[in-house]
């Protein structure tokens, strides 16, 4: 098995573009423990964690986003200044693992792995984040709601490498929960993001479905009852979300979970969330 360090970004670039099947390695939370199992066995890494221009983030105050380079960790993540722009990122983050994994683990390694227990991306795809690709040719801009295809597979084509993701800065609540088999240091069973913009909600549903799914018939009850102004939303509207929640889950049952315990667990997690943003 080879392995290639890159140090910078057209180094990187050029690696993954001669040999289109290697495996990106970016912190490795995720693939090393493939390794250790036995369930993968690449015959080529390229190994990311040296390239500087995907260890930076940029804030944007004119046009009010984000870019997070893929390479920025959980452990930067959950602090200020980015806990105080993207708290509901900084939430999913501060569940990622231990204190050790976070402090190796990427935004950009969690959203190239794709799986729809990810802690970060049911943030994103709430947030309807920006997937940036990148190729020696050129740059290519995917909505998160476009880039998982299914479970660990996504939209990123041979030569490409994630090299950011770009999230808007927004003043509404924002909030991440999850449940898992334990309390702390655990795959997410269920988990669901919300995020409050000025007369709408986006909610957000992870560990449910082969993908991040969002709740479309969930978001438009609320933005058409809540009063945003006043942040109140009464006890029925709450109820019937949480039931138009369930209803978008596409849960299975699996070894830490039931698909019934799933779909009951996103519609209490929803209606925690509204009540927690609607006061």
């Amino acid at each position: 098995m080879s392995v290639v360090v890159p140090t910078s970004l057209a180094d990187a670039l050029r690696a993954v573009a001669d040999d289109p099947d290697a495996i990106v390695l970016a912190g490795g939370t995720d693939l090393m423990v493939e390794f250790n199992e036995g369930r993968r066995r690449p015959s080529s890494i390229v190994a990311v964690h040296r390239v500087p221009e995907l260890s930076t983030w940029h804030h944007d105050p004119v046009a009010g986003t984000l870019r997070i380079g893929a390479g920025v960790t959980y452990d930067e993540i959950e602090r200020d200044p980015i806990a105080r722009w993207v708290p509901a990122l900084s939430q999913a983050a501060r569940t990622v693992g231990s204190p050790q994994i976070r402090h190796a683990a990427t935004i950009g390694g969690n959203v190239g792995t794709a799986s729809p227990a990810g802690d970060g991306l049911p943030v994103l795809a709430a947030l309807d984040a920006v997937v940036e690709l990148t190729h020696e040719r050129g740059v290519r801009l995917v909505p998160f709601g476009d880039f998982m295809v299914g479970p660990k597979r996504t939209v990123r084509q041979p030569g490409e490498l994630i090299t950011a993701v770009t999230v808007p800065v927004l003043s509404g609540y924002q909030g991440y929960t999850k449940v898992g088999v334990r309390n702390a240091m655990v795959i997410a069973t269920a988990s669901v993001a919300l995020v409050v913009r000025p007369g709408a909600v986006a909610i957000a549903l992870g560990s449910v479905g082969p993908t991040i799914i969002r709740c479309h018939d969930a978001e438009a009850l609320v933005s058409a009852h809540a009063d945003f102004e006043a942040c109140r939303v009464s006890d029925d509207v709450v109820h019937e979300a949480a039931e138009l929640v369930r209803a978008a889950a596409r849960p299975i049952d699996d070894h830490r979970s039931t698909a019934a315990y799933r779909r009951h667990a996103v519609g209490v997690l929803a209606a925690r969330l509204l009540r927690r943003a609607f006061q």
